[in-house]
């Protein structure tokens, strides 16, 4: 074993670091470098014994937590506390041997806690980095809390909303990359919709803030990080874009009115006597699909996009089917499709009455082979 000790370690910024990949959206050329999504991640290739990385973490209300994956297999998970701190990646390993390390943000971004906010600093090691290969196929995820993985850790009894219920990793998204050996992106946030949240506020849907960064998030550290920045779509084109959303717009018919406290102006999706979905109210669920498949073609004009949907039911999927069929008739872009994930059954059910670890792979075995054929 190398007998060098914790200080006689190189330390590089990751500003100077030649041979690290960024994970997730974020903003170029910002040091030290932030992390806003769920599954977002700063990649390494170490050929060493010993590997630290230095992390600033920061909340209000509801905490960072990460993953630690080697070689492709998670090693470790932990909460981080608030600070600028030191974390051991690995020790005494083989020094001749390269590892490959992704440290990966496990939960996804809290629009609710203007404090939170994960940064990586600097790394330290007694060894090399070298160059990480490029995986074959990129793929974007767009979701709401099954795609942030809300509940798909924990016993089926947890019914707390806290961070450490959330898994980047017990995720049909990183199940699916994992398995078509693709590099992968999300944007995704728990309760929010197409056209509004689950609680029928129209300030909780996805689409409006799709072209920036981070821009759902609020504050003034996360406007200084760079998560109200439009995002530059150039820099990062997928072949696959899977859009996982509904779910909460369903709900939002189910849920009371929501008043706006500054306008006072009531939204309410509707249900009919007989418990039909009110015709007008439906129409404008479907006016908002149809209008985001035309921005996510504008700012990705070569992938495939997937609507995929129906782990938490699939009450909507008739709707949507009429929206792309809209799509379809008034672009001729026939290259978006739609996809019935497994329903969620009390056998797979995870925490949060979410899809669990059991539930995500099911449906990622449906989309990687649906995906595979496309690609």
């Amino acid at each position: 074993m190398n007998s060098r000790t914790n200080e006689e370690l190189e330390i590089v910024s990751t500003s100077d670091l030649q041979h690290i990949k960024i994970h997730g959206r974020t903003t170029a050329g910002q040091s030290p470098i932030p992390l806003f999504w769920t599954g977002s991640a700063v990649e390494f290739n170490v050929r060493g014994t010993e590997f630290w990385v230095e992390i600033e973490s920061s909340y209000d209300l509801l905490e960072p937590w990460i993953s630690i994956v080697i070689n492709g297999v998670p090693v470790s998970r932990q909460m981080l506390i608030r600070g600028r701190a030191w974390i051991c990646v690995f020790r005494g390993m083989n020094p001749h041997a390269v590892k490959n390390v992704r440290i990966i943000k496990d939960v996804q971004a809290m629009s609710v806690d203007p404090g939170h906010s994960l940064q990586f600093h600097a790394v330290k090691a007694d060894g090399t980095f070298l160059p990480i290969e490029e995986k074959p196929f990129k793929i974007e995820f767009i979701g709401d809390s099954i795609t942030s993985g809300e509940g798909a850790i924990g016993a089926k009894t947890e019914e707390d909303w806290i961070p450490m219920w959330f898994s980047a990793l017990h995720n049909y998204t990183f199940m699916t990359a994992e398995v078509l050996d693709a590099e992968y992106r999300v944007i995704s946030q728990s309760g929010w919709g197409v056209l509004s949240s689950w609680d029928n506020n129209p300030n909780g849907n996805i689409p409006e803030f799709y072209e920036q960064v981070c821009g759902l998030l609020k504050g003034e550290q996360n406007e200084r990080l760079g998560a109200l920045e439009p995002h530059d779509f150039n820099s990062w084109q997928p072949d696959i874009i899977v859009v996982n959303l509904g779910s909460n717009d369903d709900g939002a018919f189910r849920s009371p009115a929501w008043t706006d406290p500054i306008t006072g102006q009531v939204y309410k999706q509707r249900l009919n006597e007989d418990g039909t979905y009110h015709e007008e109210d439906l129409a404008k669920f479907e006016k908002a699909v149809e209008q985001f498949l035309i921005k996510l073609r504008k700012n990705n004009p070569h992938a495939h996009i997937i609507w995929a949907y129906g782990m938490l039911g699939a009450s909507l999927l008739p709707a949507i089917y009429r929206a792309v069929d809209a799509y379809h008739k008034q672009t001729r872009d026939h290259a978006v499709s739609i996809l019935q994930l497994p329903i969620t059954t009390e056998e797979t059910m995870g925490a949060r009455t979410h899809p669990g670890d059991r539930s995500h792979r099911r449906a990622a075995d449906v989309l990687a082979e649906y995906i595979g054929r496309i690609l």
